[in-house]
């Protein structure tokens, strides 16, 4: 190597890096290996300047190209999530779906294990049965109480008919005595025998009452017996109801979007089986600063331009609005603080394009809406599709 080249340095104008300047000037391992370094630093440096540069340039480029009127922001699909859950505890016994099927409201898409269920409703049955046996005993048992009650009042009055006589002869008989036409001791007779008559009405009028008080006792059975046969059907009805709820069904037009669970697994009441999504009611999320969000007007119109589909613009309409910053710095005390706050915005895709292209519906894309401030603003030129 020449004298001349060892003196030459980058700052002699030579197209050189100063990497490869080092290398040509013989130095050691080390020195090379910090000067590779130094030279890839100073590239990535200058990558994340112009790639941070250019975006704040697009951004502004973008925003200002909107025409008056028109405010933009990013979003994603999203869609109402319905957690289709087992009742009651039990075993899984059947799933008919899996994760990305199109089902219908009220279509079967599980089941779970009713065999105990079953056994416990024979179980009420069997008991209701007994309670309307018992409902008819005891209405027997009504019947035959008051027939004995019938009877006693037939002996009271039999008694009592008897008291009659036994007073009268009674009154005979000491009419009688004074004019010795009978003895004293016929006279004590027909008393004592008033007196048998008098006990024996008594006794049956007691009969008699014991008989009304059976009566009411066995009334009684009967409305305990009726009870029983109203508390063993409801357990038929309550079990009956929980094994319809074993039988999961869609509860709307939607798609099934995760398994929970799996065939044969035990699940506590409430446990999930399957989540879905109901695709009915689908919409984009996004969020507009102080300023536009307060110019949003319920049922302005948005289009939306999807990631992943650009050349379609959707229909939708602002259908939500919030009245509650999502992002709130420490302090908005002053006017440039309260500009800084960021509003939600709910951008409803119409049910009737939903149902369209139902198949074709995706959550979870990210996105950007263009809503309108002003309804007479001009849309910004989309390369997209209008969708219809």
């Amino acid at each position: 190597m020449s004298e001349s080249q060892t003196e030459q340095s980058p700052a002699a104008g030579e197209q050189k890096s100063l990497s490869h300047w080092l290398r040509t000037n013989q130095l050691g391992p080390g020195a090379k290996k910090l000067a590779a370094r130094i030279g890839r630093d100073t590239l990535i440096v200058i990558v994340l300047i112009a790639a941070v540069g250019g975006y704040l340039a697009w951004t502004e480029f973008f925003s200002s190209a909107l025409p008056p009127g028109i405010a933009s922001g990013n979003g994603r699909i999203e869609a109402v999530e319905i957690d289709i859950a087992s009742k009651i505890a039990g075993r899984i016994k059947e799933i008919y779906v899996d994760e990305g099927d199109f089902v219908t409201a009220g279509q079967v898409v599980a089941r779970m294990d009713t065999a105990q269920l079953e056994a416990q409703r024979r179980q009420a049955q069997a008991q209701f049965h007994r309670a309307q046996i018992g409902v008819d005993t005891a209405k027997s048992l009504v019947t035959q109480r008051n027939a004995e009650k019938t009877a006693e009042v037939a002996v009271v009055a039999q008694r009592e008919a008897e008291l009659d006589a036994a007073e009268s002869k009674f009154k005979r008989s000491a009419e009688l005595v004074k004019t010795n036409v009978v003895s004293q001791q016929t006279l004590d007779d027909d008393r004592a025998s008033k007196e048998g008559a008098v006990a024996a009405v008594g006794a049956a009028k007691a009969q008699l009452a014991a008989s009304e008080a059976a009566i009411s006792s066995a009334e009684a059975q009967v409305v305990d017996a009726r009870a029983a046969v109203d508390a063993a059907k409801a357990a038929i009805d309550s079990i009956t109801a929980d094994i319809d709820d074993s039988t999961l069904r869609a509860p709307r037009d939607g798609r099934v979007q995760y398994r929970v669970a799996q065939l044969g697994e035990v699940l506590s009441a409430g446990g999930r089986v399957l989540n879905m999504v109901d695709l009915s009611d689908v919409y984009m999320t996004f969020f507009l600063p102080t300023a536009e969000a307060g110019q949003v007007a319920l049922g302005a119109e948005i289009r939306l331009v999807l990631d992943a589909a650009p050349q379609y613009i959707i229909p939708a309409k602002a259908t939500f609005v919030a009245d509650v910053a999502q992002f709130t710095p420490k302090s908005v005390e002053t006017e440039e603080e309260r500009l800084k706050l960021m509003f939600r915005i709910k951008a409803q895709i119409p049910k009737a394009l939903l149902q369209k292209y139902i198949r074709q519906v995706k959550t979870g894309l990210p996105g950007v809406a263009y809503v309108k401030l002003d309804p007479n603003a001009q849309w910004p030129v989309l390369a997209g599709k209008l969708v219809q």
